[in-house]
């Protein structure tokens, strides 16, 4: 059977499960669900329908006999059914470590990125404010993780490409990083230019041009 993966043009969480499927060599087929103006997904694709009948969001994965939603979930499954590469560390300390800054990237970081989706015309207004230093104080946590090594939990792993996700919506809605964190953006450069990552994100800036929007500075090719 066919492994499948349904996600958006602009879902970020899709975005993670594409491309960890990516770096661990998994034969996938893409299914992009309808997309309408206001970042909704309609009509709903029936298999997302079925298999998270009440959030009804991508991404979903169908595999065999296992259908599932939620990115970290999705992350959990490839990470037990193809352990090669390993996207997780060998020990449980580090495991347990890189699990929480993928958790933080989803549950910390990324609610002050979801209030200024509502706040782009009004961003000199307090609560942008405020989410933007709730950003940068996140940036500047995540710098001081690499002051000695090159990625978020030691080696490459799933904590970076969610961190990684998020930060290129973060940059989108006005809350990218600055030269305060140099380490950080060194980290993005990496991140960025693996295979796997630009296999996912260069489509999705091709599609946010062809819709007139802007594109983050760092991603325009």
């Amino acid at each position: 059977m066919t492994t499948h993966i349904y996600s958006g043009p602009l879902s970020m969480f899709g975005a993670k499960v594409e491309i960890a499927a990516r770096e661990k060599g998994v034969p996938f087929e893409l299914v992009m669900v309808p997309f309408i103006e206001g970042d909704h997904y309609e009509p709903k694709h029936p298999e997302v329908l079925r298999v998270n009948p009440v959030k009804q969001q991508v991404p979903v994965l169908v595999d065999d006999e296992v259908s599932l939603f939620d990115s970290t979930q999705i992350f959990e499954y490839l990470e037990d059914r193809y352990p090669s590469p390993a996207l997780w560390p060998d020990g449980i300390a580090e495991r347990a470590r890189a699990r929480q800054l993928e958790q933080k990237s989803d549950e910390v970081f990324f609610p002050n990125v979801i209030k200024l989706f509502g706040l782009q015309e009004a961003m000199q207004s307090a609560p942008a404010i405020a989410a933007c230093a709730g950003c940068a104080r996140f940036y500047e946590e995540m710098e001081g993780l690499l002051a000695t090594r090159e990625y978020l939990a030691g080696p490459y792993s799933f904590a970076d490409i969610a961190f990684y996700m998020a930060c290129v919506f973060a940059d989108r809605k006005g809350a990218g990083m600055t030269d305060a964190t140099p380490r950080l953006l060194a980290w993005r450069t990496r991140v960025g230019d693996r295979p796997a990552v630009r296999a996912v994100v260069d489509p999705m800036m091709r599609f946010l041009a062809s819709q007139g929007r802007g594109v983050p500075a760092f991603l325009q090719r």
